[in-house]
Parts: C-alpha cells; structure tokens; sequence
C-alpha cells in the first residue's frame, strides 16, 4: 500500500466525524446544567455566610459552614432542584440587621421567616426582588422607618406579617394591590398618616390586623370593601365616627371584630347583630353610649364580649344569660346602674367576669353558682350588698382569681372559700365583713395575692387548714388566745403567698413562729390592728423575698426584730407607732442597702443613732421620730446620696411600680409627720424625701452636713435638746418646704 503524497487529497470519513460531534455535543449539554446547578448552589451559599458574617450574633447558626451543603444548614429548606426556598430562623437571638442579605441570590424563595429576633435597621426595598415569596414574617424584631412600597411588587405575597417592630409613616397603598394576599399583620408599630381612599379592596384577604399603632380618621373604608375578613383588629389607634352599620352586608365573613381603644362615638349598631358567624366582639374603651344592647343575647355564637370603658350607663339585659357559648363577659366601667341578673347564672361556659366600677346594687345572686367554668371573677368597686354566697366556692372548682373589693359585703367570709383550692388572688378588702378569718383559708396552698384589709375582722391573726386533711371545724379566733398559735402554723402552708394586706382590721394576737416559712411573700401590710408580741425568730437557712413590711400602728413590743437583717432586697419598712424598745441596730445600714422608706417612729427606742444608717444610699425618707434616741444627730447623714438631690422616679422605677400598683389596685405607702399633721404619702406617684428625728432627746448641734442635702422637701428636728445655732447653710436647701426647728 502506498503512502499519500502530499499532493493528494485527505481521505475524510465522514461518518466517524458526525458521531464525535455529537457524542461532544450530548456531554456538553449534560455538564451545562450541572455546573449551573453548582454555580447558584455556591452563590447562595455565599449569600448566606456573607450575611451570617455581618451580624453581630449568630451563635445559633454555627452549622453554618461550607463544610456543609446549603440545604442541611439550620432553617434552611429547599426545592427538588437544591435551591434555597425556605429561611426559617424564628426565635434564634438573631443580633443585627438585613441589609447585607444579598435577596437577588435567593431567587427560589418561598418563605422567609425572622420572626422573634433582634434585627434592627431599616427593612430594605430590596426584598421586592424575591419574586417566588409568599411569606414573609418580620415580626417581633426592632426593624424602624418606613414600610418599602416594593412590597407590592412581590405579586405571589400571601401572608405578610411586621406587627411588633418600630416602623413609622404611612401605610404604602401598594399593599392592597397584592393579588394574592390572604393574612397582613402590621399591629404594634408607630405607623400614622394613612390616606385610606388610595387603598383599592383587598377580595383575597381575610385577616387584618394594625393594632396599636396612630392611625386616625373613620372606619377605613377599603375595610369594608374587602368582603372576605374573618379577622379584623383595628384596636388601639385613633379612629373616630360611628361603627359602620353596614358590616354584615359588607362583612358577612366576620369571626373576630376589635375596635377597642378609640375614639368610636353613638350607639352599638343593631346591625351587628346580624354578624352571624361572629366569636369575638371586642368594642371597649371607646366614647359609646346607649347601653347595653338587648339584640346581643340572641348571637348565641358569641364567645368573648367586650363592652368595658364606654359612657354606657342603663342596666344589664337579663337576656345575656342566653349566650350559652359566652366564655368572657366584661362590661367594666360602663356607668352601668343596675342589679346583677340572676339569668347570667345560666353562662356555664363563663370563666371571666368583669363587672367593677360601676354602680352595681343589690346581692351577689347565689344563681351564679351555675357558672361551673368560672376562672376569673371581678366585680369590685361596686355598690353591692348583702352576704358572699357560699356556694360560688364550692361550685368554681377552677376558679384563680376572686374580687370583690370595694362594694358594701357584710357578714363573714364563708369557711368555703378553702374548697376553691387553686385560688391566686383573693381580694375583699373595703367591705363590711365581720368575724374571723377563717381556719379553711390555710387550704389555699396556690394562694399568691390575699387582701383583707379595711374590713372589720376580729380574732386571730392569721389561720389555717387544722393539716393536711381540710374538715371544717368550729375554731374561734374571736378571743386571740393561745388557739392562735395553731391555726396560724396551718396558715403557714401558703408557700405560695407573695402579697398579703390585712390592714385596718380588729385582728389581735400574735405572729405564729412559722412566719418566716412564707419565703415567697414580697408584700405584707398588717397595719391598723391589734397585733401583739415580739415577731418571730427566723431560721438560719432562711431565704427572704420581703421588699414592703407595714406593721406600723399595732401592740407589737421586743426588740428590733433581727429577722429583717436576712431581707436584702427591702425597700419599705415602717414599724412606726408600735412598743419595740432597744437600740436601731447598726446592721440596717449594712445589709438593707435597697431601703428607700424606714420608718420606726412612736416607739421606745434607746440609745444613739447608729452611723451606719449613711450608707443607705437609696433612702428618700427617714422618721425615727418620737423615740428616746439620745446623743447626737450624725454628721454623717450629709452622705444619704438620694437626698442630695431632687428625686424623681426613674423611668424603669416608674414602669415597674406603677404596673403593680395597677393591677393591685392601690398603692403602697407610709405615714409621717408633714406641716405638723400625720399624712400618708403614696410613693410610687411623687417620691417625698425629708428627714423626721422629732420627739428624742438629742443634743448639741445640728450638723452643717445636713444643708448639703439639697433633695430634702421637709426636716423636722423639733423637741429635742439640740443647741448651738441654726447651721448658716440652711438656706441652700432651696427645696426644702417645710423645717421645724422648734422646742429645742
């Protein structure tokens, strides 16, 4: 065979060409998916680290490593082709904010779920770009400015939820045009200034919420217009007007309606009536008047109705006691002048009542015992009379909260009280009840809050449940005799007490040895009675939670009781008007380093006045006057840091105390001389700083370092042996408002 000249042609299959190219061609098409695959795989997990990179704590995301696919990281889910559809990092203590989220390489994300973290800045329009999103959940977190109007560009949205963060502006009108949105969620925010007539209805949503924010003007009409809600909460804004009549043409849907905390004016609609398929009809704290409505006991559907804090006034329709599927009633604060209808006994799927602050008369019907699920009764701040049935407490078997207070209660307190045995808060102070506490008390081993004061009980101090085994027994605490010592052990067993008041009663004896078991109890108050004794010793191992004891006005002698050295976290203490003798011990100003209040005045305390006491850097009010204290007045009390200054609640002191004494009701305070008359001053609204040394036998000069304590309001040092001359200083006490320097 010859070899090809070079002047000859090529000799070219070309059938063995065409399957190469097409071989080349198969796997090139197979490789070009892969790489693509592996390319937005490696883009979004560079995204995501990039992110994870830039907040300021992402401990809870550790996993999150290239030494792991994308997909298995913690929160993320994806689709069949491994892109990144689902981030769900809910309650992670997320720290930071958003902004360095690159959205564009997530482009198959369905979900995006933050809910309950610590991002802070502004919500980036940037979002807008993920155009598969349905979900998206900011809620809880500490996002500010505006809401971005790119959010209705993300066309396939259909739950949108930024309630609790604190974004401001107007609500971007775009929202509504968002075909697919079901549930929008934008409660507890600054939002205002919204111009509802550019808002187009909304047909596919059915949950609304913008609770708590500064919205005004009336009933938004877009609302209204959008036919299928089953759940609106328009609460706490500033809309005003009437409730529109036409919500069950327009609203027929309607489950849950919360138009509470406004400014809504006139009557209740009729119409409303007609909301069949409404639960929930929350309409409280408006400007709303006419009464009670007769129509609402045939919506026998109704599980929670809310009337409370409106100009009502008229009486309480018998017919509501055919709301068989009624839970919660409250109607508080209305100007109701009405009795209690017996009907409202045949609610026995109630378990809250909240009927206080009108002008209820009559007696508590003993027909409401029929209301079996009774959790939480109120119906204090009233007129009512007559005696506390017995057979609520045998009947409420979940009962947990019972308030009767302030109404005109006579009688005694039914022995059956013990058989509501996961009791917490029993309130019947400022009423005319009479006798013993009785002994079936003690049986309320869940017991947190007791008030009974301003009452006329009589007897022992405090009583129990005779042991473990309840029995009513026929125990007379009438007399304050040795009886006492028994009963009040029992009473012992209510580990659970944080808050007892029995002030202003007739109760006599003494504190049972037990006492210091109640390791719970933050609040005692047993002013105003006939207490006697020495107060009990306490354990070694003993672990004391008292921040107020009030046992001022009572017979209680001994020394200065030496279980208070344990109470560290005291704040007020007034033992004022009692018999302890001896010495104020130097420990005081050692260990009780929180005192803001001490008051031991009327008593027969020796000796001097311990130094010490200047290291209460905290204390606002000091009356250690009527006493025997002899000595001098020390020079270190121009070191009492917090009267050095004017005081004023700081703003967390203000928000804590004034949340308590919300919910108690009333507020802690202490007796002491002012401008020459006994005054009671409640600490927790206007602090009163001042110094009270009156009625001892001091002597010699009244110290220059007192002039420097520029907070005082008031500085009494009269009948004592004080000489020398009035320190030169003392005007620069410029707030001082009251001095009294005499009989000395």
């Amino acid at each position: 065979m010859k070899e090809p000249t070079a002047h000859m042609a090529p000799v070219v299959h070309r059938f063995f060409l065409v399957d190469v190219v097409v071989l080349f061609a198969a796997a090139a098409a197979a490789a070009i998916p892969a790489s693509a695959e592996a390319a937005a795989s490696s883009s979004q997990t560079d995204a995501l680290l990039a992110w994870k990179a830039s907040l300021d704590d992402a401990a809870s995301l550790s996993d999150w490593t290239r030494a792991a696919p994308v997909c298995t990281w913690r929160g993320v889910a994806c689709d069949a082709a491994g892109s990144v559809a689902s981030l769900r990092l809910r309650s992670l203590r997320l720290r930071g904010g958003i902004h360095a989220l690159d959205f564009a390489a997530l482009p198959a994300l369905t979900e995006l779920d933050l809910n309950d973290n610590y991002l802070v800045g502004a919500i980036p329009a940037r979002i807008s770009r993920l155009r598969s999103l349905a979900s998206l959940d900011l809620g809880s977190n500490w996002f500010d400015g505006s809401i971005p109007p790119q959010f209705g560009d993300l066309s396939g949205l259909v739950d949108l939820r930024l309630y609790n963060n604190n974004l401001v502006g107007a609500i971007p009108h775009q929202l509504s045009r968002l075909p697919k949105i079901a549930h929008v969620d934008l409660g507890a925010n600054y939002l205002t200034g919204l111009d509802f007539r550019k808002f187009s209805p909304m047909p596919t949503m059915t949950f609304l919420s913008l609770f708590l924010n500064s919205l005004n003007g009336s009933f938004p009409e877009f609302v209204i217009r959008s036919g299928n809600l089953t759940f609106l909460d328009l609460s706490h804004n500033n809309f005003s007007g009437s409730i529109p009549d036409m919500l069950p043409e327009k609203l027929p849907n309607l489950m849950y309606l919360n138009l509470s905390f406004n400014a809504f004016s006139g009557q209740i609609p009729a119409s409303i009536g007609r909301l069949t398929k409404l639960l929930d009809l929350r309409i409280d704290s408006n400007n709303l008047t006419g009464g009670v409505p007769v129509f609402l006991g045939s919506m026998s559907q109704l599980k929670v109705l809310d009337l409370g804090f409106n100009p009502l006034g008229g009486t309480i329709p018998p017919v509501l006691g055919q709301l068989q599927m009624l839970q919660q009633l409250s109607i508080m604060n209305a100007e109701l002048v009405s009795t209690l209808p017996p009907e409202l006994g045949n609610l026995k799927n109630l378990t809250v009542m909240e009927l206080s602050m009108n002008q209820l008369s009559g007696g508590l019907p003993p027909e409401f015992a029929g209301m079996q699920a009774m959790r939480v009764f109120s119906i204090s701040t009233n007129n009512l009379t007559g005696e506390i049935p017995p057979a609520l407490f045998t009947s409420w078997p979940e009962l947990i909260s019972f308030q009767v207070q302030n109404n005109l209660f006579t009688g005694k307190i039914p022995p059956e009280l013990g058989k509501a045995g996961k009791l917490i808060v029993l309130f019947m102070f400022g009423n005319r009840l009479s006798g013993s506490i009785p002994a079936a008390l003690g049986s309320l081993t869940s017991l947190e809050d007791l008030d009974l004061s301003d009452n006329d009980l009589t007897g022992g101090p405090i009583p129990g449940n005779m042991g473990n085994n309840f029995k009513m027994q026929g125990v007379d605490h009438s007399s304050g005799n040795s009886s006492n010592s028994r009963s009040g052990s029992d009473f012992c067993q209510l580990l659970s007490l944080k808050i007892l008041y029995l002030s202003n009663n007739k109760l006599t004896g003494k504190l049972p040895d037990c006492w210091w078991n109640l390791q719970n109890l933050q609040f005692i108050d047993l002013s105003n009675n006939a207490f006697s004794g020495e107060i009990p010793t306490v354990q070694t191992n003993y672990n004391c939670s008292l921040e107020s004891v009030h046992l001022a006005d009572n017979g209680f002698t001994g020394v200065f009781p030496s279980s208070l050295e344990m109470c560290k976290a005291l704040i007020t203490l007034d033992i004022g008007n009692n018999r302890f003798f001896g010495g104020i011990p130097p420990w005081i100003g050692k260990g009780l380093l929180s005192l803001k209040f001490l008051s031991l005045k009327s008593n027969n305390f020796t000796g001097e006045i311990p130094s010490e006491l200047s290291n209460l850097s905290q204390l606002q009010l000091l009356d250690i006057s009527n006493n025997g204290l002899t000595g001098l007045i020390p020079k270190s009390f121009g070191n009492l840091t917090s009267m050095k200054n004017p005081n004023t609640l700081s703003a967390q002191e203000t928000l804590e105390w004034s949340s308590y004494i919300n919910w108690l009701l009333y507020s802690d305070g202490i007796d002491t001389i002012w401008k020459g008359q006994e005054q009671f001053f409640e600490k927790t609204i206007e602090l009163l700083t001042g110094i009270n040394l009156s009625g001892n036998s001091l002597s010699q000069c009244i110290p220059d370092e007192l002039t420097t304590l520029q907070g005082l309001l008031f500085l009494n040092l009269s009948r004592n042996h004080l000489s020398c001359g009035i320190p030169k200083n003392i005007g620069n006490t410029k707030n001082l408002e009251f001095l009294d320097l005499s009989l000395n």
